[in-house]
């Protein structure tokens, strides 16, 4: 009999929260373009995945996101896949409050690659290898009223804390670490 009580109360405060709460948009979900490169280290074009995030702000200047980007190619004879979808889970830690909100993120992503041997319009073979690696960057977003806003931002992928590659560039170099990849992204936001 507890848990219905509990579950009423836990309805009754949630209902009672004052409008100007709800209208901050406490919870988003919206979609995003990502450029990534890979390896900073290799001239190579950045790839283009496609994805979604969810954005939850735990106070005016702090959110959490979850974003799962998408991209698969295949090649000019149809006889390999691959699929790539990166997962990243971030803390987003905005500057000021205010429409334009400049914020720096950082957190962990796992980075999945599925490459797939086709004949036809079957797989025959597959073979799935990921990724761990922590992530930092930084990004403004831009309030489109009260329940929208879009964002860009730059990550670091593959942060390295213990590089000793950086002793050549003085003590500021050795204190900041070192990073494989990078991407792009923004996206829209709709708040709830």
């Amino acid at each position: 009999m507890r848990v219905p009580l509990l579950g009423g109360v836990v309805l009754v405060a949630l209902l009672a929260m004052p409008a100007a709460a709800a209208a901050q948009g406490a919870f988003g979900i919206g979609g995003r373009l990502t450029w990534v490169r890979r390896d900073v280290n290799v001239e190579e074009d950045s790839t283009r995945f496609t994805g979604g995030h969810i954005r939850a702000r735990v106070s005016p200047k702090t959110a959490f996101e979850l974003s799962l980007d998408v991209h698969t190619e295949t090649n000019a004879l149809e006889t390999a896949r691959v699929r790539e979808y990166p997962v990243q889970a971030s803390l987003l830690l905005y500057l000021t409050k205010s429409k334009f909100a400049p914020y720096v993120l950082g957190g962990a992503g796992w980075y999945s690659q599925k490459l797939e041997t086709l004949a036809g319009d079957e797989t025959i073979a597959s073979e799935t290898v990921r990724d761990f690696g922590w992530h930092a960057g930084f990004g403004a977003e831009l309030g489109l009223g009260k329940h929208a806003g879009i964002h860009a931002d730059y990550r670091y992928t593959f942060l390295d804390f213990g590089n000793d590659d950086n002793e050549d560039e003085g003590l500021v170099g050795r204190l900041l670490p070192g990073y494989k990849g990078s991407m792009w992204t923004t996206g829209l936001t709709i708040y709830f």
